[in-house]
């Protein structure tokens, strides 16, 4: 068994949750690959694999990875979420292409620590952040300069406002 695996359990017993083999199917898939995921993403990988497990399942358990510490949610956009496998990794933040939706991951010592000053500032104590640019990457600046530049559709899918 798994540390993450572990964890979860321990966690849906301390909160009188069952332990099935749904929910834990639905964690190893959502750290298969350790990477940002959406929830589509995560149905799509369960049915490929046939693993048996519900749509509802898959959005009644991913909170409770949440909550447990595993998974980190990220709402992108409007209507755009993304989650990742927080267990067992270093903190960092992250850059969000609009027009593509790539997810650059980034650690920055500097803004860590003016974060920490920020707080002692104003006598706060912080429990957890998260630091999100949206911008556009790279290759979606160079292709919006050739002629049928991003797909609008993107756009769209990440809640941006587009065409």
């Amino acid at each position: 068994m798994s540390r993450p695996q572990r964890r979860f359990e321990d966690w849906l017993r301390e909160h009188g949750l069952r332990v099935t083999h749904a929910r834990v199917v639905v964690l190893e898939h959502a750290f298969r690959n350790f990477r940002h995921f959406e929830i589509n993403e995560l149905v799509e990988s369960l049915e490929r694999h046939r693993a048996g497990v519900s749509r509802a399942t898959v959005y009644r358990t991913l909170p409770h990875l949440v909550r447990a510490g595993l998974l980190r949610r990220h709402d992108v956009g409007i209507r755009q979420t993304f989650y990742e496998p927080e267990y067992g990794r270093k903190h960092h933040e992250h850059m969000v292409c609009v027009r593509c939706g790539k997810i650059l991951e980034f650690v920055d010592d500097e803004i860590e620590r003016l974060q920490e000053e920020i707080c002692q500032r104003h006598r706060f104590e912080p429990l957890s952040h998260t630091l999100q640019i949206q911008g556009v990457c790279r290759r979606c600046q160079t292709t919006a300069a050739a002629p049928g530049g991003p797909d609008p559709p993107a756009l769209r899918r990440l809640g941006a406002d587009g065409p």
